[in-house]
């Protein structure tokens, strides 16, 4: 069986998946009843792995397993897996969220509270600086940095990102412009993206970076966080991202962006 990566690359950004649990996805979904071993063969995927792979498409909703002598698997059709991913991921995230409400009138919270306070005392801020793995993980420690911020907020990001963006960091940013917050986002403004640039703009100063693709934040000319890999080409659970407390190399790095600020266009609602 030929599969396109592209097409590969795809159901893994939608589905969340890796790359040999999308091979046997697609393997069985071409057969829509198939063993093991031959599943191993259409999809060349280890005969080692093919099993606990099998386990878990099984557990996230996309096959079921048939009992008997071989042990089957079966493929269930598209829309219900789309149905039933929908719902796992709807039940997993209520359980996680009535987990995390429950420490907020807990011990464990005031403890680990604690902790940080008296451990933030021996930090210096040239060591506040670390790496983060997966766009999730990236998104959630920028929309900290966004809520900490107290004078300036820049971002740059792709055409893509300024989409992505819209949901991780809207509500925060409406929050620090209340108070003030000056915020600066540029990115390459398309058809696609340019609904997005305007609601944006209701908050920031937006415009059109046509000749640069880069992806980093800026707040306050101390804090930046820049991303590594090129968010075309990388599932986003590989994005990798690094976060350093610097006013050396942000402050210049944001004097560099002034430069090129100047010259891009302005998006505006009317735009």
């Amino acid at each position: 069986m030929i599969v396109r990566e592209e097409f590969l690359s795809r159901l893994r950004k939608i589905f969340d998946l890796n790359l040999y649990e999308v091979k046997v996805w697609t393997a069985l979904l071409s057969r829509g009843t198939s063993t093991a071993g031959e599943l191993s063969n259409i999809s060349d995927v280890p005969r080692s792995r093919t099993y606990d792979i099998l386990e878990s498409l099984e557990k996230k909703g996309f096959i079921i397993m048939r009992l008997g002598k071989p042990i089957k698997f079966v493929a269930l059709k598209p829309e219900e897996v789309v149905e039933r991913v929908k719902k796992n991921l709807m039940k997993y995230a209520q359980e996680k969220s009535k987990r995390l409400e429950t420490l907020k009138g807990d011990d464990v919270l005031s403890e680990l509270n604690t902790l940080f306070t008296q451990g933030i005392k021996f930090v210096e801020p040239t060591d506040m600086s670390g790496s983060l793995r997966g766009r999730q993980n990236l998104y959630n420690h920028l929309d900290m940095m966004i809520g900490d911020a107290e004078k300036s907020i820049t971002i740059v990001t792709t055409k893509e990102g300024l989409s992505r963006k819209f949901e991780a960091i809207m509500p925060t940013l409406e929050k620090v412009k209340k108070r003030g917050v000056k915020i600066r986002i540029a990115a390459p403004i398309t058809k696609d993206n340019v609904k997005i640039a305007k609601d944006f703009s209701k908050v920031a100063d937006v415009r059109n970076m046509e000749n640069m693709k880069a992806r980093f934040i800026i707040i306050d000319g101390n804090q930046l966080m820049f991303m590594l890999l090129d968010d075309d080409k990388f599932h986003p659970n590989y994005d990798i991202g690094v976060w350093i407390n610097t006013e050396f190399f942000a402050g210049a790095l944001e004097q560099l962006f002034d430069l090129a600020w100047r010259d891009m266009k302005a998006v505006r609602r009317d735009y």
